[in-house]
Formats: structure tokens, sequence, C-alpha cells
């Protein structure tokens, strides 16, 4: 199944990272879903791609609002424990999406992915939740360099 998405102003939050280029990301998008196969098409306005490269020359340290998935909180004394199980598990069965364990008293949380738009949170949610049955999207503020640090590690993965 082809979905096509028309994407403007969300490719500059995206690739707002200043080591990740705009190819990178469009050949992310465009690789079929393993599971269903579908993959979006995107179609870039001018105005658009040089906004894109204009962020990717700054160097801020800035973060944009975006979504992770949650797929553990709890405050129980074991809490600990079954969130460092929970990262391990959620790493071996994933192991190219990023996870996140944080301790926000007196919670101990595991969210993953690192999401821009809420539809690639459902979507990301969707894959994990026959793994992770509680899974669901949060809005978070996501550091511009872990998509630098992103494409970095495919980069050198590429090697």
């Amino acid at each position: 199944m082809k979905k096509t998405m028309i994407v403007a102003g969300l490719c500059l939050a995206v690739c707002a990272g200043r080591a990740q280029s705009l190819e990178a990301f469009r050949n992310k998008l465009r690789s079929p879903d393993a599971k269903y196969g579908s993959r979006v098409e995107v179609v870039e306005h001018g105005a658009a791609a040089s906004a894109v490269r204009s962020m990717q020359a700054s160097s801020t340290g800035g973060k944009i609002r975006g979504y992770r998935v949650r797929i553990f909180f709890d405050n129980s004394q074991s809490a600990r424990a079954q969130a460092q199980q929970t990262t391990a598990r959620f790493k071996e069965i994933y192991p190219s999406i990023p996870v996140y364990m944080d301790y926000d008293d007196p919670y101990f949380k595991v969210t993953v992915g690192n999401c821009v738009t809420y539809e690639e949170a459902v979507i990301l949610c969707g894959k994990i939740k026959d793994s992770f049955e509680l899974a669901f999207p949060i809005r978070v503020e996501i550091p511009l360099s872990v998509f630098a640090q992103s494409s970095q590690t495919k980069g050198e993965e590429e090697r």
C-alpha cells in the first residue's frame, strides 16, 4: 500500500539536526515498512528545501516538540528493575529504535523513538504493540542532537 504525504514544514523540524541530511530522511521514508509494506512519497516545495538547508547549516543546540512512545512506567519497589528489563527487552527486539529510561520522581519511565509528528508516533506504537501492549504516544521535547547522532551512527554503519 502506497501512502503519499506532502512534507513541507515538517521536513524543517525533522531535518533540523545539522548532521542529518535531507536525502537520508527521504530514503528512510521511501523504504517499505517491514510489516505492512507501506511507504511514504515525499513531495518537497522549494521554500522548504532552502529552510532545511539553512537549519542544517546553523549549529543550534535546541529542542523540538515531538513524540515518543511510552512502553513502561511504574513507581513500585521493583520499578527500577522492571524498567531495566523492559529496556533490555526492547533493545533486543528493536535494536535500531532508540530507547530511553528515565526517573521522574516517583516514576521510572521507558520511552522509545524520536518522532516528529503524532502520526509517526502512532505508527511506531502500532509496530511495537504486539510486544509492548501498554504502549502509547506521549509529547516530549527532543534535543536536535539526537537526530545528528542517529545520522552519524547510520553513516558509520554504512562504512
